[in-house]
């Protein structure tokens, strides 16, 4: 990764480019954070983070916005929190080239390219997915999320899972990263199959809250409470379009 909100060297120490570069990481690997939930995490004062925020802000490394409150919201004004922007995230390894843009603006050019492109997706989340299966089936039904988190997290995805807000009875799987973010802005159909994927591969309808490439902080997929089993790759669907949400790839309502 390239050093980000990056100054000229003699007017900023290798300290001060290492703490900032780590500050960046930390909110690509948590997602949007608070001031002191950043502290927290790197062991700095809060005024600390906050001279390295201001220095991101500046290069548009990070943005400001409100916290979203998924669930009840409390009373109080929600908490400022810190994102990465899209240069930001550029910062960071990507996936991802204007090669597979202009090959997938192409196919959506020919006859049938819509649903060429949403077979592509699919194929290429089957294609990908081996691991992914391989660690969601080795655990017990209630690990399958967090262990799903940790296969994505291992591609790059930076993955967590954890307990839905209440009143929702299940959990929430967010991906802090997306290697194809950018791709995914152009061509939602790749969120809507990893989406299906999920639901295929966890048993059970899955609903996508958020995701970066629609501009939200972090991929949010919302998996209920069940008691079903995940299938195996032998009972696998050809098409799992139903069992996943209609919102995948977009905001939540």
């Amino acid at each position: 990764m390239k050093n980000v909100g990056e100054a000229p060297q003699e007017e900023l120490a290798t300290g001060e480019r290492s703490t900032r570069n780590r500050v960046a990481r930390s909110i690509l690997d948590h997602g949007p954070s608070t001031v002191a939930e950043l502290a927290g995490r790197l062991g700095l004062t809060q005024a600390a983070v906050r001279r390295h925020l201001d220095a991101l802000v500046a290069d548009d490394v990070v943005e400001a916005r409100e916290q979203r409150v998924y669930g009840t919201r409390t009373r109080g004004r929600p908490a400022k929190v810190f994102a990465l922007t899209d240069c930001g995230r550029d910062a960071f390894d990507q996936s991802y080239d204007k090669l597979a843009a202009d090959a997938l603006r192409w196919i959506g050019r020919q006859e049938g390219g819509e649903q060429a492109i949403a077979a592509f997706a699919r194929a290429r989340i089957a294609a990908q997915g081996g691991a992914y299966r391989k660690a969601v089936e080795s655990v017990p039904a209630e690990k399958r999320t967090e262990a799903l988190a940790k296969a994505l997290s291992a591609d790059g995805y930076a993955a967590t899972a954890r307990s839905a807000p209440h009143p929702q009875q299940g959990e929430q799987l967010c991906q802090h990263h997306c290697p194809v973010a950018h791709v995914a802005e152009q061509f939602p159909q790749l969120c809507e199959a990893e989406t299906e994927f999920f639901a295929e591969l966890l048993g059970t309808h899955v609903q996508r809250l958020a995701t970066i490439a629609h501009g939200d902080g972090v991929c949010t997929t919302f998996i209920p409470k069940t008691s079903h089993a995940p299938p195996t790759a032998a009972q696998a669907p050809t098409n799992t379009a139903n069992a996943s949400a209609s919102t995948a790839g977009r905001n939540p309502a």
